[in-house]
């Protein structure tokens, strides 16, 4: 039935696409699409950008092509996006860090207001601190108490150099009075790695569960407002009463001016999938939650979180 819907529906794309203006246009989509990920691969956010695109190729008839293209905390791939051609064969992932967190920590050659087409939300992805299970570090506070009594010792990283879950985190050992190390990767992969090696003292990224299935680490926070599913035990930014605090989303951006037409097979084929059992699976085992916008909210939300991130990283002496 979603094979026969969404054929149905790249029909309805190729009509639309057909004649444009008394000038005919290719079928779309006629030729491979790419995705393209700010981060290194085997984090979470692309793991499930490759679901995403592996279940789309089949229903589209193209291939959908992944492609990392990781540094500056996704920002090389933002700006490759924003200067793409606006014909639906060029995306990226949405994440906040290179959106509205790297544009107001330094300018960026992007603008995220006008340089982008926000397309579709799909997910809401957990974001925690955790240390090894073997750390000395067994509570949020024994960090507290560590980094108070030894500045510039405690040493940490998260999947995006200056991202959300950077801001958050340094806003809350900032209130706290801390000085801490924050180590620099191009995504939470390399950063669990570096984790793993001894390193590094603390990871906060959605990169865990796998280590977390395996006893490998120990969950001590999570950046966000409330406690979400699968983190039912773990104390949260905003129950620690920390000035910032951000439900991480992930979607898929194209540069600005894609046709309606372009964007509306992708609201339809991202809803979709993430509506399939075999997703929820997917939401299940990564611990995140799906989380469905079409464009319009979907692009409410980016631009509200965007304007209200700079006045937070000026009052926070977090810019730059």
């Amino acid at each position: 039935m979603q094979r026969r819907s969404l054929v149905s529906l790249a029909a309805a794309g190729v009509a639309a696409a057909g004649v444009r203006g008394g000038v005919a246009q290719e079928r779309y989509p006629s030729r491979p699409i790419t995705l393209i990920v700010g981060f290194a691969a085997g984090g979470n956010g692309d793991i499930t950008i490759r679901y995403l695109a592996n279940a789309l190729k089949d229903r589209f008839g193209v291939p959908v092509v992944v492609e990392n293209r990781p540094g500056a905390g996704g920002a090389l791939a933002a700006e490759r996006t924003a200067r793409a051609r606006p014909d639906g064969y060029t995306f990226s992932m949405y994440t906040a860090s290179p959106f509205v967190v790297e544009p107001v920590m330094r300018s960026a050659p992007y603008d995220p207001a006008n340089d982008f087409t926000y397309v579709v939300q799909y997910l809401i992805t957990p974001q925690a601190a955790f240390v090894l299970s073997s750390s000395r570090f067994r509570t949020w506070q024994d960090v507290i108490d560590f980094a108070r009594a030894n500045p510039d010792r405690f040493r940490w990283a998260t999947a995006a150099a200056r991202g959300g879950p950077y801001i958050a985190t340094e806003a809350a050992f900032r209130k706290e009075g801390l000085s801490t190390i924050v180590a620099s990767y191009n995504g939470g992969a390399p950063a669990v790695a570096a984790l793993l090696a001894g390193d590094i003292d603390m990871v906060v990224s959605p990169d865990y569960p796998p280590l977390l299935d395996a006893g490998q680490v120990r969950l001590l926070a999570e950046i966000g407002p409330e406690r979400v599913r699968g983190l039912e035990n773990v104390p949260t930014f905003g129950e620690l009463g920390y000035p910032l605090t951000l439900q991480v989303n992930l979607g898929l951006v194209g540069p600005a001016g894609l046709p309606p037409e372009v964007v509306r097979m992708w609201e339809d084929g991202v809803r979709e999938v993430t509506a399939t059992a075999e997703w929820e699976a997917l939401m299940v085992r990564l611990r995140a939650v799906t989380s469905y916008l079409p464009s319009a909210p979907f692009t409410q939300r980016v631009l509200d979180t965007y304007r209200e991130m700079a006045p937070a990283v000026e009052r926070l002496g977090l810019k730059g």
